[in-house]
């Protein structure tokens, strides 16, 4: 077998050095759902800009994934279909113009809308989006003062209380959503018929189903909305300035595309005019995120470029390609340019570390992300042995790394103890999962893996011996640990596995052997190992009746660390993953990585790359050492 990997090995190497771009970065895609091509029509056409061949471009895309039911899905396995979904393509097909009602296919889909409880059973972020544009009526309760953005940091309802990603996007929808802004164009379509509530006022039902608000919470909220015109015209200004201040150069707010929709509309709510610099640069931002793969445009919800290029240099390293290598060296110069050398947001609850961090997207300067720099970080550590410039850049990495961890001992996404329980009661769907940013397994299994294998810290070090603390209370009855930012039990669990491995926990530990005994339990007869988009909804392992390759490398991986290499699960899935090149479509382009569970999934399409290589490395390592 060793030879059949090498040779698949040598095989992926020449690929990816062919694919590799002059800067020294590979560019993968980062496919979602189609909220981000409908939301783009959408505006395309309220802002009547002239680009049809954009506009058929993505509409060719949403005919693509529509099911011969007539609706759309977030996963394939997704079983009557996708309500928000379903909802956001067939707007868009009406915004294009090259639709109407009476077509077969939006006929279909119509019969599902109202199936499934019509307009009024939509994800908030969708009814938002309908609601700009005269669709869905604005609810009166929907009504948060802006002057929240006053409030100073040390405020237990204090904005910098919520997550990077809810500030990001909160700021912008409740500008819009304040001014109750309805923009329509000659394109809007009219779509009350979608909504099937006749003897209830709307404007007061959208939030029936999320009455669970703490008292402290909505008493908060009043006395904020009761402070004069003048205070709240200054939350105005503080939230039109905080968008201002984390627009990227291509005109992204913080390079997210959707949080730059939200940017848009909540700048026309402040009266800019359409064609105004801000809002065509945005525009501009936006197109340039539209990639095509597989035949179909899709517009990114931003690029995956260093975490791709951090991953797959790496993965490579770990195969055996020297960091002198040619290749290697230019995929750790384009990771060098792409360091923070500014102050984010995250300075608010960690003062008093320096930038060192790195971010997700190609174009991202001023939030980075604590995956993304133990990626890059385990890339530049073999060259930061040899040379100085880099190695003080792996210093400054580090040493922001370990700054951020939690109180707990955990390690979250974005930021450093904003996790305050109060803002789970937002009367919002996701707000669990979007609202605050607490300590996660995976992103403690990750950190840890990167710390005890290439900054040489074990169980011993009072940090590591913290994180390992609080990872090891994570773990479910299972054996199992919850992964938030991948699909979701495997991949926890191999990120506490490696983790917890690389600093020192020995393989006959009761915690690992529990969660070894899981892997194996859950394994596919044909040697793979495949999960279920649902798990991350219903907070429990759902299986996938197949198999998918990335999944399949996370589990052989936590295998390869623990067990003997000639273990029978680890021959029987490597012969899988050794195969997995031919496996259909479906297998190969399930989504395996969670923006918001249960409403924005991620194909990488870098992930049966990055991932089958790094096992067949690991493999050959431990094949090597026995």
């Amino acid at each position: 077998m060793n030879h059949k990997i090498q040779a698949e090995i040598n095989k992926r190497v020449e690929t990816l050095r062919a694919h590799q771009h002059q800067d020294g970065s590979w560019r993968y895609m980062f496919e979602g759902s189609v909220m981000t091509d409908a939301f783009m029509i959408m505006t395309l056409r309220t802002l009547e800009v002239k680009n049809e061949q954009l506009i058929q471009r993505l509409v060719n895309r949403l005919l693509h994934l529509q099911t011969s039911d007539g609706v759309w899905k977030l996963h394939e396995d997704e079983k009557r279909g996708n309500l928000s979904t379903t909802v956001q393509a067939y707007t868009a097909l009406l915004f294009s113009g090259h639709f109407k009602r009476e077509d077969r296919l939006l006929r279909k889909a119509e019969r599902f809308i109202l199936h499934h409880g019509g307009l009024e059973k939509t994800h908030f972020m969708t009814k938002w989006m309908l609601a700009v544009h005269g669709l869905y009526p604005w609810p009166r309760c929907f009504y948060v003062p802006l002057s929240l953005l006053l409030l100073p940091t040390y405020s237990p309802l204090n904005f910098y209380e919520l997550s990077a990603y809810a500030r990001i996007h909160f700021a912008p929808m409740m500008i819009a959503a304040n001014k109750k802004l309805n923009v329509q164009s000659t394109w809007t379509p009219d779509i009350r018929y979608l909504i099937r509530s006749t003897n209830r006022d709307l404007h007061d039902t959208w939030y029936d189903e999320y009455r669970s608000v703490s008292s402290f919470f909505t008493t908060e909220l009043k006395r904020l909305a009761s402070l004069p015109s003048y205070i709240q015209r200054l939350g105005y200004q503080a939230a039109e300035r905080y968008m201002l201040d984390r627009i990227e150069k291509d005109g992204t707010l913080n390079s997210y595309a959707s949080a730059t929709f939200f940017m848009i509309y909540a700048l026309l709510a402040l009266k800019y005019k359409k064609d105004s610099p801000l809002i065509q640069s945005a525009l501009f931002g936006l197109t340039n995120l539209v990639t095509n793969a597989n035949g179909f445009d899709h517009l990114e919800n931003s690029t995956s470029t260093v975490w791709d290029t951090a991953l797959l240099s790496y993965a490579l390293q770990e195969a055996g390609v020297s960091s002198t290598d040619k290749m290697i060296e230019r995929s750790l110069h384009y990771l060098l340019s792409k360091q923070h050398t500014k102050q984010g947001d995250w300075v608010i609850h960690n003062p008093g570390a320096l930038p060192g961090g790195w971010g997700f997207s190609h174009i991202n300067t001023i939030n980075p992300d604590l995956d993304d720099t133990s990626a890059a970080l385990r890339a530049l550590s073999r060259k930061a042995i040899r040379d100085e410039t880099v190695r003080m850049a792996w210093q400054r990495g580090t040493s922001w790394l370990l700054s951020m961890q939690n109180k707990d001992g955990g390690f979250a996404a974005f930021e450093k103890n904003t996790n305050h329980p109060l803002f789970t009661y937002i009367p919002l769907e996701n707000a669990e999962d979007a609202a605050t940013d607490p300590s996660t397994p995976d992103l403690t299994g990750r950190v840890l893996e990167y710390l005890g294998t290439y900054a040489g810290m074990n169980q011993h070090h009072p940090s590591i011996q913290s994180a390992m603390n609080w990872l090891l209370s994570q773990q479910h009855r299972d054996g199992s640990w919850y992964g938030r930012w991948g699909v979701c039990y495997i991949y926890g669990t191999w990120a506490a596995v490696t983790g917890l491995r690389a600093v020192g926990v020995e393989r006959s530990h009761s915690q690992i052997a529990k969660a070894i005994q899981w892997l194996k339990s859950i394994q596919h007869e044909d040697g793979g190992w495949g999960e279920s988009c649902e798990s991350a909804v219903l907070k429990t392992y759902k299986p996938l009746s197949f198999s998918t390759p990335s999944q399949t490398a996370w589990a052989l991986d936590a295998l390869i660390s623990v067990c003997s290499i000639n273990d029978k699960a680890i021959t029987k899935g490597m012969q899988f993953l050794l195969e997995a090149n031919e496996l259909p479509h479906h297998q190969r382009h399930y989504p395996t990585g969670i923006g918001l569970p249960g409403q924005f999934y991620i194909n990488y399409h870098s992930y049966n790359e990055i991932f089958p290589l790094l096992t067949f490395g690991h493999y050959l390592q431990r094949s090597t050492k026995n």
